[in-house]
C-alpha cells in the first residue's frame, strides 16, 4: 500500500496512491489525515487496503492524476523524529580523514539523535537557507513510520510496529556542526527542515527486498542532474529498522508516527559514489589528499530516488532546489 498527504492545512489530506504512482483517491471516510490512521491503524488498515486494491484495478470512480508537486512529506509534522547512523562504515570513514580512531561501541551501540519533527518540507519544496557559507549538505536516507512501540521492546519484537518506510533528505549544515558538537549537546542549529518522498509505503510493497529490518534496493542520488552516488542500502546497514527501535525505546514509549532515520546510506565500495557531499569530500581527502567538491551553492539541485527491480519508482522522488531564505534577518 502506498499513502501520501496533499498539501492542505498544517497536517495535509490523506490521499492512497497507486503502485505506478500514476493515480491518487482521497482517504474519504477512513481517515482525514495521515497520522488520524496511524492513531487508528488497526482500524483503517484494512479499508485503505481496500482502497488501494481498487484503485490499482482502476476501480475508483473518484481518481485523479497523482501530482508529486502537491504533496506535503507523508507526516507534514510529526510527534518524534529520531535519525540514526546506522552505517558505521560512513562514520568510520570519515573519522579516519581527520586521524580520529573509531570507538569499537560504535559497531554495537548505534548513534541516535532527535531532530526537527515540527515541520518536515514536501518531496518538491525548497530548500530555503540564509547563507552557503554554513556548508549545505544533502543527506539521502531511509526511514521507518512507526505505530505505537512499547518502552523496552526488543529487535525481535520491533517488526510488527513498523507501518511504513520513505525516503528523507536529512539536510546538514556541515560548517556549523563543528562548534555545536564541541558544546557536548548534539545537533540543533546544524539540523534544518527535513524532505521527505511523495510517498510512503507499507513493507510488503517491497516484498522479498524488505528482509532482516533493511531495504535492498540502490538509493540513486543525483546533483545537479548528474549522478552523485547509488549505493545498495541493505548492504552495509550495520543496524536494521529493528535495532534502531530497540535502541529508540530502550527507556521511552515512541508514539505512533515516530519516524526513525537509517542515517546516510553508505557503502564501503566507493564505486557506488555518495549520498551526501561530506563522504564524497572525506574520500577525496583520504585519494588526493584534498577535498575538491564544494558544499551546496544557491540554485543547486539535488534528486533522490529508489527504484524497484522493474525500474519503477517505489516511493517518488525527492526533488529540490537550494534557494535564498528571504525571511527575517538573522
Amino acid at each position: 500500500m502506498k499513502l501520501a498527504s496533499l498539501k492542505e492545512g498544517r497536517d495535509g489530506r490523506l490521499v492512497v496512491v497507486s503502485r505506478d504512482l500514476q493515480q491518487a483517491c482521497h482517504a474519504e471516510g477512513i481517515a482525514p489525515t495521515l497520522q488520524a490512521a496511524l492513531d487508528h491503524w488497526d482500524e483503517c488498515e484494512r479499508a485503505l487496503r481496500a482502497l488501494y486494491q481498487r484503485l490499482n484495478r482502476g476501480e475508483c470512480n473518484m481518481a485523479f492524476a497523482f501530482a508529486p508537486g502537491s504533496c506535503a512529506a507523508p507526516l507534514p509534522r510529526a510527534y518524534q523524529w529520531a535519525d540514526g547512523s546506522a552505517y558505521v562504515s560512513h562514520i568510520e570513514l570519515v573519522r579516519k580523514a581527520r586521524g580520529a580512531d573509531m570507538p569499537p561501541a560504535f559497531w554495537t551501540d548505534p548513534l541516535m539523535y532527535q531532530g526537527m519533527s515540527d515541520g518536515f518540507l514536501g518531496p518538491c519544496d525548497d530548500i530555503a537557507l540564509a547563507n552557503e557559507s554554513w556548508g549545505i549538505d544533502f543527506e539521502g536516507e531511509v526511514a521507518v513510520i512507526t505505530g505505537d512501540v512499547p518502552m523496552g521492546i526488543t529487535a525481535e519484537q520491533a517488526h510488527p510496529h513498523i507501518r511504513l518506510l520513505m525516503l528523507v533528505n536529512d539536510v546538514s549544515l556541515r560548517n556549523l556542526i563543528p562548534a555545536e558538537l564541541a558544546k557536548g549537546f548534539g545537533f540543533f542549529q546544524s539540523k534544518p527542515a527535513t524532505a521527505c518522498s511523495p510517498v510512503a509505503v507499507t513493507p510488503d510493497e517491497l516484498g522479498t527486498y524488505w528482509h532482516h529490518g533493511r531495504v535492498h534496493h540502490r538509493l540513486r542520488v543525483l546533483l545537479n542532474h548528474q549522478l552523485f552516488g547509488e549505493p545498495e542500502a541493505g548492504v552495509d546497514m550495520t543496524f536494521g529498522f529493528d535495532q534502531l527501535i530497540a535502541h529508540a525505546s530502550l527507556s521511552r514509549r515512541l508514539g505512533a508516527g515516530t519516524i526513525i532515520g537509517s542515517g546516510t546510506v553508505s557503502n564501503r565500495d566507493e564505486h557506488s559514489g555518495a549520498c551526501c557531499i561530506a563522504e564524497r569530500r572525506t574520500r577525496e581527502l583520504l585519494n588526493t589528499g584534498a577535498a575538491s567538491t564544494p558544499f551546496m551553492r544557491f540554485g543547486d539541485r539535488v534528486r533522490m530516488e529508489m527504484f524497484d527491480e522493474q525500474g519503477q519508482s517505489i516511493f517518488g522522488a525527492i526533488d529540490q532546489q537550494l534557494v535564498p531564505y528571504r525571511g527575517p534577518a538573522t
